[in-house]
């Protein structure tokens, strides 16, 4: 038996315009260029540059959003006009007519994969041993390590390449790519990593470095926990030649791939707004690199024109002026999004920074106060959802470095006085108590918390435990030094 019930309901819907706006509200500066060359390539209703007519450069915002029918005149009131101004994107930095057409130098290295490769070529190997040696360096992680079990890389070389070889042959070949350079590459595991780079020392008959090898060799589970009373027994060391070899070994490098030999590409921070402070008065601005200058086609207008003098019930020309119209209004639509993206970052910085006016003076950190994206949604009037998106994905350079936005957020931890403090001011707190404690008797967390409330700072154990792991600090033991 059917029924027929009335239900209400109430939703809300995006337009395709607020879409758009909050898709372009979370790109970043250094993303921004290539969205906008995008939507030039795409519609040719836009244009780069600036208006011919500095007088008029305000966009018509009354424009038809649904599209046009067939069988429906086209009101080609709104588009006869020549108000379709230039957009000159506000709040951005001091144009400078020099900059125009000036190359940006970037960083150019080889990979990590093509230096090894290279070493490879100098090798006299045949062919069948250099397509293993590039598989092996093809499973080299970006770190330098070799963590694939070497019976994979049989079966892959048998598989793709069709070459069958055993284990002896494949670390034959191994032990040759770990004499290439970064020293301690293709290691399998952070023992061998910092065996190889002792092997290669300048002075291998050394004794420090023959009891750096002996403590790796046989101690290196007492010496990953910093067992160094097990380590002098079990080698038979003194304190001296403990503390020397110790000393050796932690300046290995146990990351052979990584960024420490600059074998990895830079990677840049493109900061989104840029502060000046000029006479003790902060100056906030958008950084204009990213972003030209945008207007609406001349042309297209021009094709409104020709229409309204034409016989305006030929069909093919009543779907041009469509397609036309279609176009102008997406333009329209994007130029407003990008003119809103500028005005929700420059009203959500200056929220920040007159929040954390105190922060932005000096920098210090322990000056921050406790912020959530809730507080500066207030203060804008806006949705927490849209300062997200600003905070996570924006950053902003000041005299005293690049921060991204994310980093003024922070909780608020409970004091003695009953005043919240931001919880980066205890982490710097904390921080410093532990580059300023005896390394022969680190501090233990159950100690931190203790200093931390004659303090005045309201902190349990669990908290400190979870700062200290943010902070990269090692537990107690860990950090004991001889």
């Amino acid at each position: 038996m059917q029924k027929l019930n009335l239900s209400q309901s109430l939703s809300q819907k995006l337009s395709p315009q607020q879409i758009q706006f909050i898709k372009l509200l979370q790109v970043p500066t250094a993303e921004l260029d290539t969205r906008i060359e995008e939507e030039l390539e795409i519609n040719p209703a836009l244009e780069e540059g600036k208006d011919e007519d500095p007088g008029k450069d305000e966009l018509d915002d009354n424009y038809d959003e649904e599209p046009i029918a067939e069988d429906r005149d086209v009101n080609i009131d709104d588009y006869l006009s020549d108000d379709y101004g230039g957009y000159k994107m506000q709040g951005d930095g001091n144009y400078n007519p020099d900059d125009e057409g000036r190359e940006i130098p970037i960083s150019s290295q080889a990979s990590l994969h093509e230096l090894l490769i290279a070493q490879l070529n100098f090798l006299k190997l045949d062919e069948r041993q250099k397509l293993i040696g590039t598989q092996l360096i093809g499973s080299i992680e970006n770190d330098g390590y070799i963590r694939r079990d070497l019976d994979a890389i049989i079966n892959d070389l048998a598989f793709s390449q069709n070459i069958e070889t055993d284990i002896d042959e494949l670390e034959e070949i191994l032990r040759k790519i770990q004499n290439f350079d970064p020293a301690g590459i293709a290691s399998r595991n952070l023992q061998e990593c910092l065996l190889l780079q002792l092997e290669r020392k300048e002075h291998p008959d050394d004794p420090t470095v023959q009891n750096a090898i002996t403590i790796l060799q046989e101690c290196f589970d007492e010496f990953t926990k910093k067992h160094y009373s097990k380590i002098q027994k079990k080698c038979d060391l003194s304190d001296e030649e403990t503390k020397d070899a110790v000393h050796l070994i932690t300046k290995l490098n146990p990351k052979p791939g990584g960024v420490s030999d600059g074998l990895v590409k830079t990677q840049y921070i493109i900061p989104d707004f840029i502060l000046n402070s000029n006479g003790g008065k902060m100056d906030i601005s958008l950084n204009s690199r990213n972003a030209p200058e945008l207007r609406i086609s001349r042309s297209y207008s021009e094709m409104f024109d020709a229409y309204d003098k034409s016989d305006k019930k030929d069909k093919k020309l009543k779907e041009t002026v469509t397609f036309v119209k279609q176009k102008l209004d997406a333009a329209k639509w994007f130029i407003d999004a990008i003119k809103q993206r500028q005005n929700t970052l420059l009203r959500t910085m200056e929220a920040i920074l007159e929040y954390q006016k105190e922060f932005f003076v000096d920098g210090d950190e322990t000056r921050l106060r406790p912020m959530i994206l809730k507080d500066i949604a207030e203060k804008i009037d806006m949705d927490i959802s849209t300062v997200s998106r600003v905070a996570n994905s924006k950053a902003i350079q000041t005299e005293f470095g690049v921060y991204p936005l994310k980093y003024f957020f922070s909780e608020g931890i409970a004091t003695d006085s009953g005043e919240d403090v931001s919880n980066r001011e205890v982490k710097s707190v904390l921080q410093g108590m532990v580059d300023d404690e005896d390394k022969r008797r680190p501090l233990s967390d159950d100690k931190l918390v203790k200093l931390l409330n004659l303090r005045g700072y309201n902190i349990a154990r669990r908290t400190v435990a979870k700062y200290r792991e943010q902070l990269q600090i090692p537990v107690a033991r860990l950090r004991k030094e001889l």
